[in-house]
């Protein structure tokens, strides 16, 4: 809580110092040209340097220093075709409710083909867990496995063996979890099964993961698992989604003004703003491709401070402070995002202070 916190004072701080960049410039061009700024040009000041706050703000929160080079035709290929993806496509929720309580964070992890440490060339598959993944926060692990369509109508037996550290360097399996599935003639289909307890233990000796081998043998002993992409089976191969649970907390504040570009509005207020990551060049970002940002402009002159009674007080209470109130967030809220990470890792999840829903003095 007190992280968060103190990430929402930053951002707030930055907006200040920004905008306080903005009316020096502003009084700067007062008096060389003995004309005043006009409200909109300030305004689209304040726009642009919203969406340069914005781009370095992901990408600082994601720990990235530049924008992954992922290309779209990449993406589409690395793209799971399942079901887990696709009902977050469809069920997109732009925004989070304003409301506290435990959220979750969905990390959807592909598979590599094999494990070169395990030296076992029959070996499928590895995953790479990111280190958000704790045991005491997964609240659902799943492992999809995409099988490919029989020729007539079968019971496949789905396997997933766990592979071992054995000796010589070579590795031993021992069998996890089993499926029985009956298939119908000339269709594939997704399998899930449930490997929260194999990922919990591999989390707690992470030296013993050696990754899984994945086996699904129809009735005539045929492998009808896809475990590596062949040509026409891009986006077919295993991946593990997991579930992790992230509580947070957010306060309300005070509403303050909310304007639109025709508006001659000079107080401070919120005016809208949709961010467009396609515009950005930001393919890597999955969903969603824009939302609504909003971003604060205006003035802050004493006699409008009896609006924002906040920061009257504070003006009261430091009558000689030099800087002065500026408009500012004074409540911010997070999004969903469903993007590709360095690691070309599918995340779920919230990311904080994006949205300005209201804006004020201080």
């Amino acid at each position: 809580m007190q992280i968060q916190t103190a990430h929402v004072a930053l951002i707030a701080l930055l907006y200040i110092t920004a905008n306080n960049i903005l009316l020096i410039l502003a009084s700067k061009l007062l008096g060389e040209s003995g004309e005043q700024c006009s409200a909109c040009d300030f305004r689209e000041h304040s726009k642009q340097m919203r969406l340069h706050s914005i781009k370095s703000q992901i990408l600082s929160i994601l720990r990235l220093e530049q924008a992954p080079n992922i290309s779209r035709d990449m993406i589409r290929q690395l793209i799971p075709k399942a079901p887990p993806l696709t009902q977050l496509l469809d069920q997109y929720d732009p925004r989070v409710e304003d409301e506290d309580h435990a959220t979750t964070e969905t990390i959807i992890t592909m598979a590599t083909t094999h494990n070169p440490i395990a030296q076992d060339e029959l070996s499928c598959c590895l995953f790479s867990l990111s280190p958000k993944i704790q045991p005491k926060n997964i609240l659902t692990a799943q492992l999809w496995v995409h099988l490919r369509p029989a020729d007539v109508v079968t019971t496949v037996f789905l396997q997933v063996s766990r592979l071992k550290p054995g000796k010589e360097g070579n590795s031993t399996r021992v069998r996890v979890r089993s499926l029985k599935v009956d298939t119908d003639a000339g269709a594939g289909s997704w399998q899930s099964i449930d490997i929260k307890s194999l990922l919990q233990a591999w989390l707690r000796q992470p030296e013993t993961n050696y990754g899984i081998e994945i086996n699904a043998y129809d009735s005539k002993g045929q492998d009808l698992a896809v475990t590596s992409a062949e040509p026409g089976e891009e986006g077919l191969q295993p991946f593990i989604e997991v579930k992790i649970l992230d509580n947070l907390k957010r306060s309300r504040r005070d509403s303050g003004l909310n304007c639109d570009e025709e508006s001659v509005e000079t107080r401070c207020c919120r005016y809208p703003l949709t961010v467009d990551f396609e515009e950005f060049g930001w393919d890597w970002i999955i969903a969603p491709k824009r939302y609504r940002a909003n971003y604060c402009s205006g003035e802050c002159e004493f006699l409008h401070l009896q609006q924002y009674p906040h920061a009257h007080l504070v003006n009261k209470a430091n009558p000689r402070g030099t800087a002065g109130p500026c408009c500012t967030p004074t409540k911010m809220s997070p999004i969903n995002m469903l993007y590709f990470n360095r690691k070309e890792q599918i995340i779920y999840g919230k990311i904080h202070s994006m949205v300005v829903d209201h804006c004020g003095c201080s």
